[in-house]
């Protein structure tokens, strides 16, 4: 990524998703860069992107990328695994400015954690369906046996804010119980608004499972 100059230093940082999941990757970035400003866009209206066309959600993640690029930004992250995972090669290609995914901080993250070399990653159907975290984790360790799945519900619920409802622990036991099955040992949330489940997720994989955000 190319560094700013003096002028681009007080510029803020754009961040985009397709909804509040994002904001739990703005967090982190708060808490890393606390005297930085930041643009935050979430595409409400349109979310869920996790359930589109590839070619939609390029069509989408431009459209994101030249609202932030209106607020003068100095960078972008791409803070949708949709977007990271099936659109970002195309858009870096097409704007002049340095743009971020998450897929990489993630992949690292479940490389480094995961002991038995077991490794579970949930996601929307475009990222799920991509193999973006599968790839990247096994060029990083080729040894790691993945198991991936689509839980295209966690977003909705996210959304409306059903963070710690029983329908949302019967819905994330009815997806995980494959992935218990299995005996992974760490768990990839392949979706920015997965964290805001965290806690459900967690009593459902059980204290054996070390949870990963790409935040």
């Amino acid at each position: 990524m190319n560094m700013p100059d003096n002028n681009e230093r007080n510029r803020p940082i754009g961040i985009f998703d397709s909804g509040v999941g994002g904001l739990t990757v703005m967090a982190e970035v708060i808490r890393h860069l606390p005297n930085e400003d930041i643009v935050y866009f979430g595409d409400v209206g349109r979310c869920p992107y996790g359930g589109l066309s590839k070619e939609t959600i390029i069509q989408f993640a431009r459209q994101d990328i030249r609202f932030l690029l209106e607020h003068n930004v100095k960078y972008i992250i791409a803070a949708c695994n949709s977007v990271s995972a099936v659109a970002l090669d195309t858009v870096k290609k097409e704007f002049d400015i340095d743009i971020l995914g998450v897929i990489s901080p993630g992949a690292k993250a479940a490389t480094d954690y995961t002991k038995n070399r077991r490794v579970g990653v949930i996601g929307t159907v475009a990222t799920i369906g991509s193999n973006s975290y599968g790839n990247e984790i096994q060029r990083l360790n080729n040894d790691i046996k993945l198991f991936s799945l689509a839980c295209p519900l966690f977003v909705p619920l996210a959304e409306e804010g059903y963070l710690d409802k029983e329908a949302t622990r019967l819905i994330a036991h009815d997806y995980l119980k494959t992935l218990i099955d299995v005996d992974i040992d760490t768990l990839v949330l392949g979706c920015t608004h997965y964290p805001l489940l965290k806690n459900v997720i967690a009593r459902v994989m059980g204290n054996n499972v070390k949870l990963v955000d790409s935040a």
